[in-house]
């Protein structure tokens, strides 16, 4: 039997956080090492998370925790006011108020954990890619030595609504051609968690991606099928169920 729900990307943010929090390398990062949730609207969501894992929620808010943002055309960038609170880094269990993943990357070491978000999502290769604004790469290529250099896990959480069509690679190459305007694109070393291994994780059953979009508030959602055990499809059900009112994480 399979089950159908549709799913908002507000929906699918928390969710995903849910999942996130739930994964052994993560639970042993937030009290052992280092644990840097790079900013982004998604990972607000992996923040609050976290933190109210932790006890230490008090004063985090998701107003400002984005390093970029994708907007509306025309859309006048001059009316967001809130500033930027610095990533979310967690030293040994404490979270290291107004800190980036800047001031930790060097430190970091096999058995840390870095969770940055994405802008492009290749499902079927487990792949993600994100788009770079600033000059010398920004977050993207400051994890890069952590992770391929020191062994450091490198954790994207994206949501399905992000997927594409292609090779990232062959598109990472024509973005980053330099007869090409806008930002470029560089694909990540690391590995995907979306709302299909979210609920797995958390459920046991298994989600599969039937259809997308919508309308009065649905746009940008995703439809999922699920299967599984019907203890699993149940607790599914009733997880989804208490999502059903998410959008609280603004930029």
């Amino acid at each position: 039997m399979m089950k159908q729900f549709v799913v908002t990307p507000s929906m699918g943010k928390r969710l995903i956080a849910k999942g996130i929090v739930q994964l052994p390398a993560v639970r042993e990062a937030m009290t052992k090492g280092i644990l840097a949730i790079v900013a982004g609207t998604t990972n607000a969501y992996v923040a609050q998370e976290v933190l109210a894992a932790l006890g230490q929620a008090d004063g985090f808010s998701p107003a400002g925790f984005r390093r970029g943002m994708v907007t509306p055309p025309r859309f006048d960038l001059g009316s967001i006011t809130c500033p930027f609170p610095g990533d979310v880094v967690i030293v040994d269990g404490q979270w290291q108020r107004g800190k980036e993943l800047f001031d930790f990357a060097d430190a970091m070491k096999a058995g840390d954990v870095i969770l940055k978000g994405a802008n492009a999502l290749n499902l079927d290769r487990g792949q993600a890619a994100i788009l770079i604004a600033h000059p010398t790469g920004g977050t993207a290529l400051a994890a890069v030595p952590a992770v391929v250099g020191k062994r450091a896990r490198l954790i994207v959480p994206v949501g399905l609504e992000k997927r594409v069509s292609g090779e990232l690679d062959v598109l990472a190459a024509r973005v980053n051609d330099p007869g090409t305007t806008g930002p470029r694109m560089m694909v990540l070393p690391g590995e995907v968690f979306t709302e299909l291994h979210a609920l797995e994780r958390l459920t046991g059953a298994t989600a599969h991606l039937l259809a997308a979009g919508g309308v009065c508030g649905a746009e940008g959602s995703v439809w999922l099928g699920v299967t599984g055990a019907d203890d699993a499809v149940v607790a599914a059900e009733n997880l989804l169920a208490s999502l059903a009112n998410e959008g609280l994480c603004r930029p």
